[in-house]
């Protein structure tokens, strides 16, 4: 029940809930971890909102491609579920949702979330290999801070980034070079004369 659930969470990044709210998964970025040299792997939580518990309609026809059923049934299995977790909730004060968190109402009977930390077990850590320029024993230099980790996730090395802003004449240089091709052009073929860069057609004024 709860993998077909959660295929759907993991590939939409929400999962809604008739009367109760909607879970999200949300994504931390990877980091460097100084102390085992590594570079982590984005891990993952889960956030509940309250305020919005309405499933949309692709939802559903997930739900009745994956049950092979039809989207009635799909909607009627969905929203028994739904009744069964709320009053699980309200009987026993909390609700385990498998491998996402706890549902559990608060003191003021308020429904509350605890998210549980998701790590896919494919990925991994991933040791930091170090290059750099030889030292005079003939070991490389290593730089710790070579490495960036963007919000996003993607690791950045900054000796490339510094490479790449040392070559912004490039440019530049490839634009002059273009616009000199095309004077040479025009200079060979109408002549090497000053006049040769006006227009050439003669005005008649009239009298």
């Amino acid at each position: 029940m709860f993998s077909i659930l959660n295929s759907y969470l993991f590939l939409h990044k929400s999962i809604s809930v008739p009367g109760l709210g909607t879970i999200y998964l949300e994504k931390n970025p990877a980091r460097i971890d100084d102390n085992d040299k590594s570079i982590l792997p984005p891990s993952y939580h889960f956030r509940f909102d309250k305020y919005f518990d309405a499933p949309d309609k692709d939802f559903f026809l997930h739900l009745a491609a994956e049950k092979n059923i039809p989207d009635y049934e799909a909607i009627k299995w969905y929203n028994e579920f739904s009744y069964e977790l709320r009053n699980k909730i309200r009987q026993d004060n909390k609700a385990e949702w498998e491998g996402v968190g706890i549902l559990k109402k608060d003191d003021e009977g308020n429904i509350i979330f605890e998210s549980t930390s998701c790590t896919p077990s494919f990925i991994r850590p991933v040791a930091i290999e170090r290059t750099g320029k030889p030292t005079g024993n003939g070991s490389p230099a290593h730089d710790e801070s070579n490495i960036t980790v963007t919000p996003s996730g993607e690791l950045v090395y900054q000796d490339v980034l510094a490479e790449e802003k040392s070559k912004w004449w490039v440019y530049p240089l490839i634009a002059a070079a273009i616009a000199s091709a095309v004077l040479i052009f025009h200079f060979s073929s109408n002549g090497w004369k000053a006049d040769s860069m006006g227009n050439q057609h003669a005005l008649e004024i009239a009298k």
